[in-house]
């Protein structure tokens, strides 16, 4: 009952991620018909194409002991050589039908999902040896539908045997009168009619099974709201997490911006919301440089930081706002600025000039 509740509550598409976790692991859609489908191809292709071949090897390595059955001599010794020497000979006709059936196997595997590696699936784990488990799979919804369409194949298989044998009826009546060897192209032609009448149907069962395993692999991936929530925690980090660390990146900022304050050489203001600070050296500078702004508390803090280290303040509101809203920490004043910018740093020379011829005389 608690699969079937976690099952219901999964309303969610799966991630990409999800996707690409459950293919690492080696759970991918994957239908068994599709895979003996493209093995009873490759044995139909094999036996069309390499049957005349098959059929003469085997009949040119048995003819001789089919034909003198009755001059061996049965003992261990000499029957163990004949069977070495029928299995190296029959080994060498079958290699090459046998590496093609391998191919169509492995392509059969490999047109449904991409090649993974994994030990995943072999992995000891106690739900395989439980029998708790091991009863509950046998009568799930899967070995259900796995058990009613074996029973619909063998249904079906059986009447098309029967369609393709009948009119063969004759030909099967004189098969007991048949030398063994002059079997085999009668065998041939009757293996190659079955399995291509059985690989038309199951071409159809193939399909079938293969959009209803693909349909219920999505199904199986889906996901809870609490699993889409806890992926966006492993991958984007908790929300409060991220905003804690922003808070504390902006005020080690903050206290970075605030410590560069003492360097500016002016402050213009609005002049209480808004405060921006900005160095001036004619000899390294091509133009003014902001290297602090702020607004409200902030704003305030860099003018009582300019009055405690005597920096010229400057209430120049319409400059003061246009600056906040277009320099960056760091950043140079822009060109459209220039002008406006010159004429507050002139004001601020002519002052220090000022004082000095003052302080002079």
């Amino acid at each position: 009952m608690a699969d079937e509740n976690d099952d219901s509550e999964k309303s969610e598409e799966p991630t990409q991620k999800r996707l690409d976790d459950a293919i690492k692991k080696g759970d991918v859609a994957k239908s068994q018909e599709v895979s003996a489908w493209f093995s009873m191809m490759g044995t139909g292709l094999v036996l069309a194409v390499l049957g005349g071949y098959i059929a003469k090897g085997v009949t040119n390595n048995l003819k001789g002991f089919i034909e003198h059955s009755w001059d061996l001599s049965i003992n261990g010794s000499l029957l163990a050589q004949l069977w070495a020497k029928v299995s190296y000979s029959m080994l060498g006709i079958l290699i090459l039908p046998m590496l093609a059936l391998v191919t169509v196997a492995v392509i059969g595997n490999l047109i449904q999902h991409r090649f993974v590696f994994t030990t995943e699936p072999i992995k000891p784990k106690l739900s395989k040896v439980s029998p708790a488990s091991g009863f509950k799979r046998l009568f799930s919804k899967e070995s259900l539908v796995n058990f009613a369409k074996g029973l619909v194949k063998l249904g079906v298989v059986g009447a098309l045997f029967w369609f393709l044998l009948y009119p063969e009826r004759d030909k099967l009546d004189v098969v007991i009168g048949l030398e063994p060897l002059a079997l085999l192209p009668l065998v041939q032609s009757l293996a190659i009619k079955l399995i291509f009448g059985v690989i038309l149907f199951m071409a159809v069962v193939a399909g079938i099974d293969y959009l209803y395993q693909r349909n219920r692999w999505h199904e199986k991936q889906k996901m809870t709201m609490r699993e889409v929530k806890e992926e966006y925690k492993q991958q984007e980090g908790d929300p409060m997490v991220k905003a804690k660390l922003r808070q504390v990146r902006m005020e080690r900022s903050r206290k970075r911006m605030m410590a560069a304050v003492p360097e500016a050489s002016v402050v213009l203001t609005n002049p209480t919301h808004y405060s921006v600070a900005l160095k001036y050296d004619a000899g390294a500078m091509q133009a003014p440089v902001c290297i602090a702004k702020g607004v409200d508390d902030t704003a305030m803090r860099i003018r009582e930081i300019a009055r405690e280290h005597e920096i010229p303040i400057i209430q120049n509101p319409p400059l003061t706002r246009a600056l906040y809203a277009t320099v960056e920490i760091d950043d140079e004043v822009p060109e459209e600025h220039y002008k406006a910018v010159a004429e507050v740093i002139s004001y601020i020379m002519k002052l220090k000039n000022r004082s000095s011829w003052s302080s002079r005389n």
